[in-house]
């Protein structure tokens, strides 16, 4: 059976959504290989204290893992919003081959927002893009996510003042 494009960038928002349930930003990722997921992966960021535990770099790692080997050529990264420059970066070291993503990013996004760090063609590599895949729902989960926190920190704030 061969799967869509949609098929696998839901697999990254179920991903996304488990991001969401730890608090974390919900950004999600799948790496397909001949059809089949290799690794998935979400934000950890605020989990491990780490800056660089984003989705892409999650899935990367498993992957690398997995197939004993940092070349991930001939696979496709599904991820829920546009890569930053960290990640698009880490996905031309690993010789991806396509990159599907559901939402820009216009403060940070590597891909097509701010950069178009994968098609540059004075890069040894270059990444096959595919944007707008699932493009609302992925936008709606984060807004959903920005907002909730926006929310609790104006609790916060209004309760610090009443102090």
């Amino acid at each position: 059976m061969i799967f869509s494009d949609t098929y696998f960038l839901k697999k990254a928002l179920e991903q996304a959504q488990k991001a969401y349930a730890q608090g974390e930003v919900p950004i999600g990722a799948v790496l397909v290989l001949k059809n089949r997921i290799i690794s998935e992966g979400f934000n950890l960021r605020e989990a491990q204290n780490d800056p660089t535990a984003h989705a892409e770099i999650v899935a990367l790692q498993k992957a690398s893992q997995k197939l004993k080997s940092w070349r991930l050529g001939g696979t496709t990264l599904y991820v829920t919003c546009e890569p930053c420059l960290m990640c698009a970066g880490a996905l031309l070291q690993a010789r991806i081959e396509r990159l599907v993503y559901g939402c820009t990013d216009p403060k940070a996004g590597a891909v097509s927002s701010l950069y178009q760090t994968l098609q540059d063609s004075r890069l040894n590599h270059q990444i096959i893009v595919q944007g707008g895949v699932l493009e609302e729902e992925c936008r709606e989960l984060l807004q959903k996510f920005f907002k909730l926190r926006r929310g609790v920190r104006a609790v916060e704030g209004a309760r610090l003042e009443s102090v």
